[in-house]
């Protein structure tokens, strides 16, 4: 078996069948990220790209090809955006491997801390409030991500986001009848603009976890993988794993309902948006929301009542 292009040893097979070299699979990861960065119009000149890099593979790779399409172009700024959420054990190795690339790259690295913008760590968090800990992670992350964003003054924000984790996202919500929440993903997120929400994009988006994982050990990105002690617990992991087995069965299948989604996807988005003339915001912390109270304020107000007993 040999390269399908160059004749030379192969390192992936995609689902095509076609076999291709380590610098022909380079090729073909970076010209695929590339045409959706196009197609969508993820970037523009002079845009201020934050890349919310938690030094995982996803986010490291996507930091890697924006770096090297900012080189190329010089049309767009880059810096790095860390939330450290203070999980033992993960959290410290990923922030060291975050800090590596971006000191061997000249690339800007702001961290910002849970414990620092809420007074606890997500372990403290989880120990005194019985929620599962990957809610809590998501709703603080998103809100800290998003006010960092604007702080630094960002006009997009990259996440690392693959087509596995668009597709886990897709089923998650139609199995749980959360019609509101499919509207909210896509290529760039969000239905409404609002002068507080910095618009977030994700050019990683029709790239399988496995094509990821690949470019990621042959550029050499990472020192080891380590996943979060958290993540085992969480619903996602029950739906990762019948998608893994149905795509496995059935190549194809995670694209596919990436495709299906995006179709339906405008039609969602005017059905939640048409009856919504303005972005609502917190009476808290004045941060936008769904509801007259965001979750975190909610989640803050539940750790505070934990404390008064």
């Amino acid at each position: 078996m040999v390269c399908n292009n160059c004749n030379i040893k192969p390192v992936f097979t995609l689902i095509s069948g076609v076999n291709l070299c380590k610098r022909c699979f380079t090729k073909y990861f970076q010209k695929k990220v590339q045409k959706t960065i196009r197609q969508y119009n993820l970037i523009s000149n002079k845009d201020k790209v934050a890349v919310a890099l938690s030094g995982g593979k996803d986010s490291t790779v996507m930091l890697d090809i924006l770096n090297n399409l900012r080189l190329r172009t010089k049309k767009f700024k880059l810096i790095a955006i860390l939330i450290d959420e203070g999980i033992s054990k993960y959290r410290p190795i990923t922030v060291k491997s975050a800090k590596k690339y971006c000191k061997k790259n000249n690339i800007q690295l702001h961290i910002f801390t849970f414990k620092e913008h809420f007074n606890y760590s997500l372990d403290q968090m989880v120990k005194k409030i019985n929620l599962n800990p990957c809610t809590i992670c998501g709703v603080l992350r998103r809100q800290l991500l998003n006010k960092a964003a604007r702080k630094l003054k960002v006009t997009k924000i990259a996440t690392g986001h693959n087509c596995d984790d668009e597709a886990q996202s897709i089923v998650m919500n139609i199995f749980r009848h959360n019609n509101a929440a499919l509207t909210r993903l896509g290529v760039v997120t969000g239905i409404q603009k609002d002068k507080l929400f910095v618009p977030r994009i994700k050019p990683l988006y029709f790239m399988l976890e496995k094509e990821v994982m690949v470019y990621a050990y042959l550029r050499r990105l990472l020192d080891k993988f380590v996943e979060c002690k958290y993540a085992q617990s969480s619903y996602r992991t029950s739906i990762r794993d019948m998608l893994n087995n149905f795509e496995k069965a059935y190549p194809g299948t995670k694209h596919s309902i990436l495709a299906s989604f995006l179709d339906m996807l405008p039609a969602l988005k005017y059905q939640y948006s048409k009856n919504k003339d303005r972005v609502n915001y917190c009476k808290l912390c004045h941060e936008p929301a769904a509801n007259h109270i965001c979750k975190t304020c909610q989640l803050l107000n539940k750790l505070k009542q934990q404390k008064s007993l």
